[in-house]
């Protein structure tokens, strides 16, 4: 499998796309000035503007200023998103708002991430079979709010606020899969991805961190949150073919696809 097959390449230029309508950029009030987080449709904007949000036009450059004190305009921007149909399916899970250098000025409610096009942050495992040959994988529950039916990385979930990678490490594969990441046998980090491309809600800048570790012997996942439909564990060929036909969702084509066809070092 050497070589980046056609499917690998359509999802790595999936994986950078801008955005499908023109968006300016938004801003957090933080401590008297503007720092950027992340972008908005003007016409979404002028909506919240004209709904008397705490949301108004910079003059000083361009874009759009969320007004101190940040946590209550987030709430209210979340919630007024919800009614008007704009957000996705509601969570009660809370992101953390990021300025570009990763650090978390605010909180907001999951479900307006994209709208807001604000930067997110997740981790995936690929889990291989106790004899380092074969793959897991998931398939997402069909009544999922995103890529239902589809397959997975044996994990994948984004970071909570307040949460370190680590620590929706350990909370989600033990959530999706059963598994303690103390049993687990090589973990080791692998390199990062982001994602930029247009979305139903709006855009996605998700910065995903990548794990890889084998099962110990015997051990099997099983779903425990009741967000996976099943498990498989391929081979590399049977994981290639699926990969091929278009099963998996974007992070784990990207991810699994680097595990059988990673990219050459330049010499």
């Amino acid at each position: 499998m050497n070589g980046a097959a056609d499917w690998l390449l359509r999802a790595r230029a999936a994986a950078d796309q801008p955005p499908a309508q023109p968006r300016e950029p938004l801003h957090l009030d933080v401590e008297g000035h503007p720092v950027h987080v992340g972008s908005i449709e003007p016409a979404t904007a002028e909506r919240m503007a004209a709904a008397d949000l705490p949301l108004r036009r910079m003059h000083t450059c361009p874009g759009w200023r969320i007004a101190a004190p940040v946590g209550p305009s987030l709430a209210a921007i979340a919630v007024w998103l919800r009614d008007a149909g704009l957000a996705g399916r509601w969570r009660d899970e809370r992101l953390a708002v990021v300025d570009g250098d990763g650090r978390a000025l605010a909180e907001v409610e999951r479900s307006v991430v994209r709208v807001l096009g604000l930067s997110t942050f997740a981790v995936h495992l690929v889990g291989y079979a106790s004899d380092g040959a074969r793959i897991w994988v998931q398939q997402r529950a069909f009544d999922k709010a995103t890529d239902p039916g589809r397959w997975d990385t044996l994990m994948g979930g984004q970071v909570a606020a307040g949460e370190t990678v680590e620590t929706t490490l350990a909370r989600e594969t033990w959530e999706e899969a059963g598994l303690d990441v103390a049993t687990l046998l090589e973990l080791d980090r692998g390199e990062s991805l982001t994602i930029r491309r247009p979305v139903a809600e709006g855009y996605m800048v998700e910065h995903i961190d990548v794990y890889a570790a084998r099962l110990p012997e015997g051990a099997e996942p099983r779903n425990q949150d009741g967000e996976v439909e099943r498990f498989e564990c391929l081979t590399a060929a049977a994981l290639d073919q699926r990969l091929a036909g278009d099963a998996f969702t974007l992070e784990a084509t990207l991810i699994l696809g680097a595990r059988l066809r990673p990219v050459p070092k330049a010499s």
